[in-house]
Order: structure tokens, then sequence, then C-alpha cells
């Protein structure tokens, strides 16, 4: 892929590594491909970062025509930079545009256009402890017409931002509220796609878990609203008695890059992983018989969420007596170390810069 490189006159003055927060900081350059029917995706380009011009009536802003990726850009501690499972980040996004009636990018050209924005701003990647660049993939039509129809004109777009922890509680404990009224996904729908349209539904029910006092939200599935599906922007993971549970991809939970990994590692380690329906009442009933020894989400911003304490109605569970599980820590340790360069890659996850 031939892309295109547009210096911008003045660079930006970096962050303090130590503030960073959680997206508060854009690099200096942007990634953009175009897609038109009849001549498919073309001029590739790196470009200073700033505004988009949109029609008013852009098809996106009216119907939502859009999806989007996460990954992470690592520095080792001989210098070099490295992403993890960018294939998977592809892969997932291909499903998602296929589902929204969007053009598919392809594998490769997606992670060389990935690799292309890490290198032009590999000086934006930081080096504290804890730290990363976030690398934000995102497609959308641009097409100016009213009328809900497959759009005739799309852009993909990476822009990127130097982050420290997602959660100001970073690996300590949080606490969930779980969610029986609201609805997140249902069969058929879009639940397995990483669209905004998802994540605006899940607004609500945050907004209200953070006026109680809690983090983030759980999500039930949504015609029983019986089974656990996800935690809020994560896939969630819970140890009971000494096995691990986690809601099956079946169309209605994200096919999470972190799930994935952790779920590699643990089988690993010897663990048994059950990929299947949980209800909420046996996970409330294991908290108070003493069995639901650890839970955490997963996701490539927070990487191990541990879950410190669960709400569901007028029932409250303390989870390891509000401390991170064992098991936890040690998949946290054991995942950032493969990718900020410190444990052995011996599944060949991560990729060069």
């Amino acid at each position: 892929m031939e892309i295109r490189f547009e210096k911008r006159e003045q660079l930006k003055e970096k962050p303090d590594e130590k503030q960073l927060g959680f997206g508060k900081y854009m690099t200096d350059y942007m990634f953009v491909l175009d897609w038109d029917r009849g001549q498919g995706w073309h001029d590739a380009r790196i470009v200073p970062h700033g505004p988009i011009a949109l029609e008013p009536a852009c098809v996106t802003l009216h119907y939502a025509q859009e999806t989007f990726e996460g990954l992470k850009a690592y520095r080792r501690a001989d210098g070099k930079i490295q992403l993890f499972r960018p294939q998977m980040n592809a892969r997932r996004m291909i499903a998602s545009n296929e589902r929204l009636c969007m053009p598919e990018l392809p594998e490769e050209m997606f992670v060389e256009a990935v690799k292309a924005i890490v290198e032009v701003e590999k000086d934006w990647v930081p080096s504290e402890p804890g730290t990363s660049l976030y690398i934000r993939p995102f497609t959308f039509a641009t097409e100016s017409a009213l009328g809900v129809h497959m759009a005739s004109s799309f852009k993909f777009v990476i822009i990127c931002t130097p982050v420290g922890a997602y959660y100001a509680e970073g690996i300590n404990p949080v606490k969930i509220l779980v969610e029986d009224e609201l609805v997140r996904a249902v069969k058929g729908g879009t639940g397995f796609t990483k669209c905004g349209g998802n994540y605006a539904a899940s607004i609500l029910g945050q907004v209200r878990a953070e006026e109680k006092g809690y983090t983030q939200v759980l999500w039930l599935d949504g015609v029983e609203r019986k089974y656990v599906e996800e935690v809020g922007t994560m896939n969630i993971m819970f140890k009971i008695a000494g096995e691990f549970y986690t809601a099956p991809i079946e169309g209605t939970v994200l096919a999470g890059v972190t799930r994935d990994s952790i779920i590699h590692i643990l089988r690993d380690w010897g663990y048994q992983v059950n990929e299947t329906k949980l209800s909420i009442d046996d996970l409330m009933k294991a908290g108070h018989d003493g069995t639901l020894e650890e839970a955490f989400g997963t996701g490539t911003a927070a990487v191990i969420s541990p879950v410190g304490e669960l709400a569901y109605r007028d029932d409250v569970v303390t989870v390891n007596d509000f401390k991170i599980g064992e098991v936890s820590q040690k998949l946290y340790d054991y995942l950032t170390g493969i990718q900020w360069g410190r444990e052995e890659d011996k599944y060949g996850w991560t990729v060069e810069v």
C-alpha cells in the first residue's frame, strides 16, 4: 500500500507520562483511507491530526453506520515498540463491517496501516511503567444523503493517544452493579460488533450505576434477563470452585482479544475454562457460599479489572474480601509481561513495529 505523508508545520508538546490518564491527548498525525463504490479503497495518507469535514446530511450522523477498534503499542525495555495481536482486531473489524453493510478492509492492509501510523508516532509511545500508545482505528460512512441504505463512500481513520490506566482504581478491585432492566444486545442484533450504537445504548446503565456508587455495569442477556454477559466495556470472567466461567460468543458478546488471550493462558496453566451460560442467581449464590473466588473484567484498555463487589437488586456480595485474586494478579502480570516484552512470547502474539 502506497501511503502519502503530509508533514505538519509544528509538532505538539508531549504530555507528562506520569499524568496521562486515558484518551486525553491526541498525537500529531492520523491515518486516513477512502473507499468509494466502484473504486474500492484508495488514497492512503498520514496527515496532521485535525477536524474531519462532514456534510450535515452525512449518513453516519443520522444512521450510525460506523465501527471501531482498539489496540495498543507498547515500548519494551530495549526501546523497541510492539503491537499485541493486531490481526485479531483486523478480523473483528471485518466481522463488524460485514454486519453493518460496510466495506471490509483486508487484514494485511489494517495491520500495515497500524504499523505505519505507529512508526510515524513512535516518539509518542511512552516508556513509564503501565503506559502505552492506545490506537483507535474506525470506519464510517461519508455519503451525504438522507435515507436508510448502504452508503456509497466511507473513510477508515486511525488516531492515537498515549495512555495510563483506564480506571482511576488501576488494578484495584471495582464495584459492579447488575443491570436487570435495560438491555445491551440480543441475538441477531449487533452485540458481537464493535459499533458505537452498542456503546450509546449502554450509557444509561453506566449513569445509573455511577449514581449508586458503582464503577461499571454487569449486563444480563436481553431475552430472559437471567444470564451474565458483559461488564460495561469489557468481557468478564468468574472463578467458581476452582474453574473459570465466561459468557459464550454467540452473537451478543464481543469477541475480546484479551478474553481470547486469557482463555489460552488459563488452559495452558491447567485450569478448566467454561464458555457457557451462567445465571445471575447461580453467581450470587456462589458469592454467598464462598465458592466465588475471583471475578475480573478483561479488555484492551484495562487488561484485567478485578471485581470486589457485585450488587444485584437488594443483594450484595463481596468477592475475595475486596482484594485482587491470586490468579487475577498472576494473569495481569503475565499478559502485560508479554505485551511489554518482559515475558517470552511463546504464542507469537506480538508484532514488532
